[in-house]
């Protein structure tokens, strides 16, 4: 498994920015049995889900409603599981990993992609989606943009999204990081592309294509979905929730609630307003997905 979407490592140095904080946040004692933060929310009432800002994963609306695929998902389960309130905590998407890890907030909502590098940080809840990627071009795709090993051919100039996967498959497919530019998020991207400043955003699918019809965008459009690919092999691009590694108790009581949705067709009721099909729903787990 190579990187997965906005798949790169929240890095080190922003960990060490957070380590302090968050003292009198909610902790996670009573490790050895599974951590105690589910009696400890249950008792509070009050669930604090860290987000990125990220149409259709996490955000704040128009209206100023806390939204998105994953909160949605979040807000069904924790009231299942007693606790009946969630409140948001936005964040930059590479300090989600740190923010969580130094207590923030309890749980990343977040679409985020489950991979080893990951694992090694964070556990995962089994994931609720899998996805392709896709591009924002300028209206009639004039370099012919249909995936990586394109924009190496082509020479055209990449953006994408701080810590996104894609800059992993790009770096595959032989482009340099240094030779991308980085930007903070898809409507950043979509007018990059619009202003000439990039040929192509690359970032996934729902996300792409979700920018791309709310903006109308009348000097951009999305390419299809295609499969990225690391080491001449498919990535799969999954996502879930993630949870502190000492919370087992927390994250198993998650996955309980979440495959019921899955058998009875909720999740994907819940999650279709966003932009997911039934082409996203999947039975992978991420014990497969951090292995």
């Amino acid at each position: 498994m190579g990187p997965s979407r906005r798949a790169l490592l929240a890095g080190g140095a922003a960990l060490g920015l957070l380590g302090a904080a968050g003292c009198s946040r909610v902790s996670g004692s009573g490790a050895k049995d599974g951590g105690n933060l589910l009696e400890r929310l249950r008792s509070q009432g009050t669930v604090r889900l860290g987000i990125a800002g990220e149409i259709p994963f996490g955000y704040i609306d128009e209206n100023g409603e806390f939204t998105g695929e994953a909160p949605e998902i979040a807000k069904v389960i924790f009231k299942r599981l007693g606790v009946p309130k969630v409140q948001p905590v936005p964040t930059e998407f590479g300090s989600l990993i740190p923010g969580l890890r130094s207590q923030q907030f309890d749980v990343v909502s977040a679409g985020m992609y489950i991979n080893p590098e990951r694992c090694a940080q964070v556990i995962f809840s089994d994931p609720d989606y899998r996805m392709r990627d896709a591009f924002i071009v300028r209206k009639g795709n004039p370099k012919n943009l249909h995936n990586y090993e394109d924009i190496f051919k082509q020479k055209a100039k990449m953006a994408t999204g701080t810590a996104y996967a894609e800059i992993g498959y790009a770096e595959d497919a032989g482009i340099k990081q240094s030779d991308m530019l980085i930007l903070p998020d898809q409507l950043a991207g979509l007018l990059a592309v619009e202003q000439g400043r990039a040929d192509v955003f690359a970032g996934t699918t729902v996300t792409v294509h979700n920018v791309v019809k709310q903006r109308n965008s009348q000097r951009a459009e999305a390419t299809e979905p295609f499969q990225a690919y690391v080491d001449g092999k498919p990535d799969i691009g999954a996502g879930g929730f993630a949870f502190r590694p000492e919370e087992t108790k927390l994250r198993d009581a998650f996955n309980v609630e979440l495959h019921k949705m899955k058998k009875s067709g909720e999740l994907l009721r819940i999650v279709r307003p966003f932009g997911f099909t039934k082409e996203e729903m999947t039975d992978l787990t991420a014990k497969e997905l951090c292995s």
